[in-house]
């Protein structure tokens, strides 16, 4: 009986110890540990266990706080005392943070595109024109009629003329949300084929491996306000994955992956892709009925289910299997607005120099070279400026999305060398969440250098109050096609993000981070491997 009392008060004794340690000691330690405005810490946590820091880099974990970033926060209308948990919308918490709130230079006249009074001109004659060519087809009943109006305030126009030196729009322009309002809901006056599948006039080579078309079904519509879009049909389910046997070249390509590209571009402060976003386009009215073109008219035709179908019309793609259909006239797909015409906006294309061999059994230097990198370096123009880390900056977005076809790319001709690179065409992308292709990274890895602007925007998107997943999650759901990604797409975005991290990590363990980590602007006469980082991007690419 007295062993079993001692028993029970030395277990009495120790729960008693155990719950005041719990209560006075750990507790407090825990609401210690809680960002708050009284911290003056950092507020943004780590991504639980996910997260890794950069060997002599540290600053690199507290981009909130660090004196990475100097810069007068009051003076941009956000206090570094903020607490994150206060916010209800990580995307508008991301946005306000100081590293998207870095000002730009001051724009002048050889920093911006186009000029107004000269695009007021050029498209003021092809409005003449479209009216005149409109006389043309008045008389054809099978037309619909839509009373078109050029609108100077229109704000497709108000975006070609805010592109300039450092990205296709400004962070805070009102009128990227107003363009994508307008491609959603504006009545469609005609629909065409786009200049390249004209250009094909419908002779494919069904002995290339990669076909030119067919697969590639799309259309340009124009707008009331004679705003322009293309117009990319759904041609996969969401949930569905490229399967494992299909060559990349010859994938489908998806409206879902436009529309989502453009969210990730903006939300990496890239600002290189077009606006897109999504509509349901009534195949019968808005395509079939307004289209000039005869060889368009003649790939429609009606299923056994009854739906309104249409092909594109090559050689080897002309069967009804290959078609996309209504429901039974309305068809989901990505509305991107075009960019200004090559006539005012001349644009080259340049080969990727981590081009991938688009044949069965073929491979390209970079892919068995490990020290490829050593000889583009040596190259013009990736042997001064930032077109190298422009290149590594696509190659980053090119792995979150999974795109491999990334064949080519495209430059303002009147911003020269230090222009920016668009983002186009990357339909191909958000094909497989399984699967992370390792070899899209190839630009990052052999050349071991980054952006520091961009290594802080990647290292804040794995923050667990920033997080790359959630943020893509809201900015998507604003689309009329919601849910646009599927959630395993999004979590991959995650995981991707942390191997892109891991390779930068890496590269600064071997190099050092006065090799790796670049500034954003630097000398043209410098070579971007030989540029020392600054404790502060004064401006930005």
């Amino acid at each position: 009986m007295m062993l079993r009392r001692d028993r029970l008060l030395l277990s009495v004794t120790v729960t008693a110890i155990f719950t005041a340690d719990l209560y006075f000691v750990l507790l407090p330690k825990l609401r210690h540990r809680q960002p708050g405005p009284e911290d003056g810490g950092c507020l943004c946590p780590s991504s639980r266990g996910t997260n890794f820091t950069l060997a002599g880099y540290s600053s690199l974990n507290t981009p909130w706080a660090s004196n990475t970033t100097s810069m007068d926060l009051q003076g941009m209308g956000v206090r570094a005392t903020d607490n994150p948990t206060d916010w209800v919308s990580k995307l508008g918490r991301l946005f306000a943070h100081p590293l998207y709130n870095i000002q730009t230079p001051e724009l002048g006249l050889e920093e911006r595109l186009l000029q107004s009074e000269e695009v007021m001109g050029y498209y003021r004659r092809k409005v003449s024109r479209w009216e005149r060519h409109m006389k043309l087809y008045s008389e054809a009943a099978t037309l619909l009629e839509h009373q078109a109006t050029f609108d100077p305030e229109a704000s497709w126009l108000k975006f070609h003329l805010g592109i300039n030196r450092y990205a296709l729009y400004a962070r805070e322009d009102p009128t990227i949300t107003h363009l994508l309002k307008d491609m959603q809901t504006t009545t469609v006056i005609s629909a065409d084929y786009t200049q390249d599948e004209k250009a094909l006039k419908g002779a494919c080579d069904c002995t290339q491996v990669v076909k030119p078309s067919g697969y590639h079904l799309k259309l340009a519509l124009k707008m009331q306000n004679f705003g322009k879009a293309m117009f990319k049909p759904m041609r996969q389910q969401r949930d569905q994955e490229t399967p494992d046997d299909l060559f990349y070249f010859v994938d489908f390509q998806r409206h879902n992956a436009e529309i989502a590209a453009f969210h990730l571009d903006r939300i990496l402060d890239f600002r290189r892709v077009p606006p897109v976003v999504g509509r349901l386009v009534n195949v019968t009215g808005e395509i079939l009925l307004t289209t000039h073109n005869e060889d368009l008219m003649s790939v429609f035709f009606t299923s056994p289910a009854n739906n309104t179908c249409f092909f594109a019309k090559c050689l080897y793609a002309c069967k009804t299997e290959y078609a996309v259909c209504g429901s039974p006239d309305l068809l989901e797909g990505s509305m991107s607005a075009y960019l200004p015409g090559l006539s005012i906006a001349p644009r080259i294309s340049i080969p990727n120099p981590w081009i991938r061999s688009y044949t069965f059994t073929g491979r390209e230097e970079w892919e068995v070279n490990p020290f490829y990198c050593d000889t583009i370096k040596q190259l013009y123009p990736y042997n001064s400026g930032n077109r190298l880390l422009n290149i590594i900056d696509m190659a980053v977005f090119d792995f979150l999305i999974g795109n491999m076809d990334r064949h080519h790319y495209e430059i303002f001709t009147k911003f020269g060398d230090e222009g920016f690179l668009l983002h186009f065409d990357n339909a191909r992308g958000f094909g497989k969440h399984s699967h992370d292709e390792m070899s899209i990274l190839a630009p990052l890895s052999q050349c071991c250098i980054i952006k520091r602007s961009t290594l802080l925007r990647l290292q804040l998107l794995s923050q667990d109050h920033y997080r790359l997943s959630d943020v893509m999650r809201e900015s998507l759901g604003g689309d009329t096609l919601q849910p646009v990604l599927a959630e395993p797409h999004l979590q991959a975005l995650d995981r991707r993000l942390q191997r892109v991290l891991k390779t930068v990590h890496r590269c600064v363990r071997r190099l050092g981070e006065a090799q790796v980590i670049t500034t954003d602007f630097i000398d043209t006469s410098a070579k971007p491997e030989s540029v020392k980082p600054v404790s502060a991007p004064n401006k930005e690419r």
